[in-house]
């Protein structure tokens, strides 16, 4: 167990915390709640309104950014501060909001800390609306050797790591880049445990669902429903974005139209981003959550989906939805790489809930995807 002097212990506090020794699941979000008020979760300011997702927590950046010379991770019994003052260039205060970069590295303390239990750990994800900003956003916590993946037992700060890579973007304090999971046991669905809950819940609307290893989704290059559009490319050279402004910029401005080919084919561009759609609908029944697995060079030279959480109730019908489409947010890597329509370009993994949150992604709380074609993210008027 990792455990960091200086730090709040989690018995500090009165509000017990207890999980069965068999416990095995994502904790959902009156779960999450109850574990700040344990201390386990240890907010600087209380959280706010749709804070607390059904299978996750979002988290809030801090009042300063320190601009540095590189990403890092900090090893065992290194802390993040103490590389922010080898590595700063210099700080940015985001009391009242400060631009971002691209291609520039940052590090931002955030204003959620952790006590976690030993049988508790936690992972973080891009938020979906950071991913298709192509915002490149990582969470690292002191002693850690992995980005996103912190150990149970770990008591401490955690640090966001920031690097746009497409836009210039406005940031403050208390924006959302970031979310995280807490998981105890082995919620992973296995293949017959995942073949059995397809085939009770059709978890795509396909008929033909390939099961190996998650559920694989293509790439949707017909252009067939969305008047021949297949997706978008960013462009360069544009104006600053504001995370926290809904519905504020106009698509032409920062985003090229992509129409189908008579082949249905779409050549990648080294260093360019792109949104793109499944070909697949998808749903997350209410007792369970999934994540798009990380990038798969075996499927091709380029990176798929920022942003790996889907939440219980994602294009469930229960929800609000008839199956949802997975957006893709697509970077190619060094060479030039050819999709063909129907490619396999990720697979969803998913894992069993603690217990059903008690408000589904789509119902009572801020879901901006729910039912979801080809879609930017909500920053952008359609």
């Amino acid at each position: 167990m990792l455990v960091l002097l200086d730090q709040p212990i989690a018995e500090d506090y009165p509000v017990a915390f207890t999980l069965a020794p068999d416990a095995t699941g994502i904790l959902p979000d009156r779960m999450i709640a109850a574990m700040a008020d344990a201390g386990l979760i240890l907010p600087e300011y209380p959280f706010v309104e749709s804070q607390i997702q059904p299978a996750s927590l979002d988290l809030r950046l801090g009042n300063v950014a320190y601009r540095v010379r590189a990403s890092f991770l900090p090893g065992p019994d290194i802390r993040v501060a103490d590389r922010i003052e080898e590595l700063k260039l210099h700080e940015i205060d985001l009391s009242d909001g400060a631009v971002l970069e691209t291609n520039c590295v940052y590090i931002v303390p955030l204003l959620e800390s952790l006590a976690l239990p030993p049988n508790i750990q936690a992972a973080a994800n891009p938020k979906s609306s950071t991913g298709r900003l192509d915002v490149f956003t990582r969470v690292i916590a002191d002693g850690t050797r992995r980005f996103d993946m912190i150990a149970p037992g770990y008591h401490g700060p955690l640090y966001a790591e920031i690097s746009p890579k497409t836009f210039p973007v406005l940031l403050r304090e208390g924006s959302r880049l970031s979310q995280i999971r807490f998981r105890t046991g082995h919620p992973l669905l296995d293949g017959d445990e995942l073949e059995a809950l397809h085939d009770a819940e059709r978890l795509v609307d396909s008929d033909e669902a390939d099961l190996a290893g998650g559920v694989a989704l293509s790439v949707d290059l017909s252009g067939e429903g969305s008047d021949g559009f297949v997706g978008y490319r960013a462009k360069r050279h544009t104006g600053v974005v504001d995370v926290d402004r809904r519905a504020g910029y106009t698509v032409g401005e920062f985003w090229e139209p992509i129409r189908a080919r008579p082949d249905r084919s779409l050549i990648l561009d080294p260093g360019e981003f792109y949104i793109l759609a499944s070909k697949e609908a998808v749903q997350v029944p209410p007792d369970f959550a999934a994540e798009m697995v990380p990038f798969d060079p075996l499927v091709g030279e380029f990176r798929v989906h920022y942003a790996g959480f889907f939440d219980p109730g994602f294009g469930y019908a229960g929800a609000g939805g008839q199956g949802s489409r997975a957006v893709l947010e697509v970077r190619s890597r060094e060479v030039p790489f050819i999709l063909e329509h129907g490619q396999i370009v990720g697979r969803l993994v998913y894992e069993k809930m603690l217990s059903r949150p008690d408000a589904l992604y789509g119902q009572r709380i801020a879901s901006n995807y729910q039912g979801q074609g080809l879609k930017l993210s909500k920053h952008f008027r359609t």
